[in-house]
């Protein structure tokens, strides 16, 4: 599955050289409340749940806040707030292609807020459907760590998995797991039984035609407009389809 973490490798290299501090309070809460729904509202048996309430701590947010966040998304609390998941997309400087997920309780609002960020940055917000053709959405498995490769090629084939990847940079080692989105919780629990360590799981779009950014003009562009995307409250996730050097991406990113 050859290029099936280039984003993935991106937001590394990304968070590695980016100033700004990171997801909001409310990005954070929100992701708490759709892993709790998508799931049980235990952290020990819903890793999407786990892993938001980690990055939450890790923020800062106090566990009061979080206790909240899991009781709106579990249907135990109601504060009158009704979120709903909307899938946006459209196209960054150079016809790059760009999926957000958001979690909104105005989509007009949303909207709005999304078709600024892509006008001031030279984007266009388009219609549903207009670049997730171009992508196939995959559950992705995240496993710390070295691990033995006949082990995790066993635990793989009785899991279902379409495939794996060892990835080896400044965040450590580990492998990524690939399988369809409705094998998901069948392939985490064998990992599981197997005894390999699941550190993170998440639902990725992964695209089949990446685009090479060299330009740095068009770089700056595309990474200030992506930065912009992911800073606005409603938005949760932002996937593309780019490839761009490390160096590139880190003279880019001190934006004038």
């Amino acid at each position: 599955m050859a290029g099936h973490s280039k984003w993935a490798n991106i937001k590394r290299q990304k968070e590695r050289v980016d100033q700004k501090k990171g997801k909001t309070f409310t990005q954070l809460s929100r992701a708490i409340i759709v892993a709790a729904r998508n799931g049980i509202p235990d952290p020990a048996g819903n890793f999407q749940l786990r892993t938001a309430i980690e990055k939450a701590k890790t923020a800062g947010i106090p566990n009061d806040n979080i206790e909240r966040a899991i009781a709106i998304g579990s249907g135990k609390y109601n504060d009158g707030t009704i979120l709903e998941e909307i899938r946006y997309e459209g196209y960054g400087p150079g016809g790059v292609a760009i999926i957000i997920q958001a979690l909104t309780n105005n989509r007009n609002r949303t909207a709005a807020d999304l078709r600024v960020a892509f006008s001031k940055n030279g984007g266009n917000l388009g219609e549903t459907g207009c670049v997730s053709w171009m992508f196939n959405q995959k559950g992705v498995i995240l496993l710390d760590g070295e691990i033995e490769e006949d082990l995790l090629l066993e635990a793989s084939v009785e899991g279902g998995a379409d495939s794996y990847e060892y990835f080896d940079d400044e965040d450590g080692k580990g492998v990524e797991v690939f399988t369809e989105v409705v094998n998901l919780d069948h392939l985490q629990q064998t990992l599981q039984f197997k005894g390999l360590l699941v550190a993170e799981i998440e639902l990725r779009w992964i695209s089949s035609n990446m685009i090479e950014v060299s330009d740095p003009e068009q770089a700056r562009s595309l990474l200030k407009l992506i930065d912009t995307l992911e800073s606005l409250d409603d938005v949760q996730n932002v996937t593309s389809n780019f490839e761009m050097s490390e160096a590139l991406m880190t003279s880019s990113v001190s934006y004038p």
